[in-house]
């Protein structure tokens, strides 16, 4: 039955009519695959000298039994945006004269077959052979590495349970924001050191198969959660729609303030909660808010004089515009699957367009809001990230949305957000040289000729004229849209 199962997804392959463009997206991504894990793999094999360079006079294992928990961290936060649920194939199975058991555990150990499954192997086993092997002997390699896969592989099982239960929902954001600020967090701020906590359990799996044995039951519990889960909730009417989702029907009541655009506004809220991809770079937007803890207490960034290092501004820049740069460089791709209503509407275009610009510079004034804590680490933060807000809003949203609309490309927004290139074009690739461009060619001659609070004021000032020339500005892009509606609209026909 397993055979007839694969023989299914392989006809369905086959003959689907977008067979060669698919196996050519494969053939890219098999490549891209082989070279990451390829440089997984040089790491692994370099491990112990990193580590030497790194803890110069500490024993590497002992470092890295005490960094272990660091790496699942990660894993954990890369298997929430990157491994995918089989749902979509449960769906096309379940109408057939197959038993929904064997299809479930069909899906399941499907979804294990994945490059992830192996980083962990490739990073760790080398280091284990180098470094334990000869000192220890094969049993406590056997022990250690086997230990690490599956926890490793335990993430996995529970994942695809986690993300189906919670990845639409609030407490789903929130237990990922929990997990990244007491883990990594709190050893970045000195609470307390996560890796000295767990490093006696690694240790300890050098000497004994007990640890070894404790989470191969949990990686087998794990397993056997998901397939309870997968088989309990495998029904076509729950899974034709999705599982409901809080607050996607809720409106921003400020939004009504603005007439028809406010509307718009409100629907493409609403867009963005409803669908994958857009919910997705919502939520990257969010943990993007913490990239100023990488920069602003870091000493290598940090100048005499109670000045700041330039790098600074794009630090601003990329906390206070993450949204608006992620989600409007795909601007008008977003809605094509409905572009043609829009235009059929009068004004739907103008009022398309303000919406997005509305929400765009919504979401970003609610990053400046949530970004003001940084004021912890001096006052000039504050100031920096209030000059960078205001660019972004007068000034960059335009950029953006200018170099979003040339030629703009269909886009399923059902699909994951990871390694889906749809709506992208050359203009999403190269708008990032004028993004990075524009605020520097701004600060840098007040900052060089004056001092960096003169360039902050420069782009403070700069933005604000944007954002007083808000209808002047945006005109532009509505009238390039207007004028080139028809051409758009027939491109968002083409089959994906």
């Amino acid at each position: 039955m397993i055979f007839e199962l694969i023989r299914l997804q392989f006809l369905k392959s086959v003959r689907s009519t977008s067979f060669a463009k698919s196996l050519l997206i494969t053939i890219f991504l098999a490549f891209l695959a082989l070279l990451l894990l390829s440089y997984i793999l040089m790491a692994g094999i370099f491990l112990q000298r990193i580590l030497g360079v790194l803890a110069e006079g500490q024993d590497p294992l002992e470092v890295l039994c005490s960094g272990l928990i660091f790496f699942f961290l990660t894993e954990f936060m890369y298997r929430y945006f990157l491994q995918n649920l089989p749902v979509i194939e449960l769906e096309s199975l379940l109408h057939l004269p197959i038993g929904k058991r064997k299809i479930i555990h069909m899906l399941l150990v499907r979804s294990f077959i994945s490059p992830i499954s192996v980083i962990a192997l490739l990073l760790f086993l080398p280091f284990g052979i180098q470094v334990i092997l000869p000192t220890m002997g094969m049993a406590s390699l056997i022990f250690w590495i086997g230990n690490i896969l599956m926890i490793s592989w335990s993430l996995h099982w529970f994942m695809l349970w986690f993300k189906q239960r919670f990845e639409d929902s609030l407490i789903g954001v929130f237990i990922v924001f929990a997990v990244l600020l007491l883990g990594a967090g709190s050893t970045y701020m000195g609470w307390f050191n996560l890796g000295d906590m767990v490093s006696p359990f690694f240790t300890w799996s050098l000497t004994s198969v007990v640890p070894l044995l404790i989470t191969t039951i949990l990686c087998v519990w794990l397993y056997y959660i998901a397939y309870k889960f997968y088989l309990n909730n495998a029904y076509l009417e729950d899974l034709s729609k999705e599982e409901e989702v809080k607050f996607a029907n809720k409106s921003f009541g400020f939004f009504s303030r603005f007439g028809l655009a406010g509307e718009m506004a409100n629907l493409e809220w609403k867009l963005i909660i409803r669908h994958k991809k857009s919910r997705t770079f919502l939520m990257l937007s969010a943990f993007f808010l913490l990239y100023g803890m990488i920069f602003y207490d870091n000493p290598q960034y940090q100048t005499e004089g109670g000045g700041f290092s330039f790098i600074f501004i794009f630090v601003g820049i990329f906390i206070t515009g993450i949204f608006m740069i992620q989600y409007g460089q795909l601007f008008l791709s977003w809605n094509s699957g409905n572009f043609d209503f829009f235009v059929n509407q009068e004004d739907g275009i103008a009022a398309l367009i303000r919406g997005k610009y509305l929400l765009l510079i919504a979401v970003s004034c609610l990053s400046f809001l949530l970004s003001v804590p940084y004021v912890y680490f001096g006052w000039k933060f504050l100031l920096i990230h209030l000059a960078t807000w205001l660019f972004n809003a007068g000034v960059l949203i335009h950029l953006i949305v200018y170099l979003a609309l040339w030629k703009p490309k269909p886009m399923d927004l059902n699909k994951g957000a990871m390694f889906n290139y749809e709506g992208m074009g050359a203009a999403q690739f190269l708008m990032v040289i004028p993004m990075m461009l524009a605020p520097y060619a701004v600060y840098l001659p007040f900052a060089l000729w004056v001092n960096e609070y003169a360039g902050l004021a420069a782009l403070a000032t700069i933005g604000i004229i944007g954002i007083l020339s808000f209808k002047k500005l945006s005109q532009i892009n509505i009238n390039r849209v207007l004028s080139n509606r028809y051409e758009i609209s027939s491109s968002f026909r083409q089959e994906l």
